[in-house]
């Protein structure tokens, strides 16, 4: 892997945290096999809401009904 600053002067430090992300960025990327499904963001998944009972009925049961706990 070569890497050339194009434009600056970047510290011996910058440069090594800015080799460091890059070094981080392609070993999460070597990792996952190409192709492979990625992990479902918890927040759209609908078993989320699903799990729990609905409420029962009442005067505040509309409230309640969005928000799961």
């Amino acid at each position: 892997m070569n890497i050339k600053v194009v434009r600056g002067n970047p510290t011996p430090e910058e440069l090594a945290a800015a080799l460091a992300v890059v070094r981080a960025r392609a070993a999460a990327a070597a990792a996952t096999p190409p192709g492979a499904p990625k992990p479902r963001d918890g927040w759209s998944d609908p078993s989320r809401i699903a799990a729990h009972r609905l409420p029962q009925p009442g005067p505040a049961t509309w409230a309640r009904t969005y928000w799961p706990g």
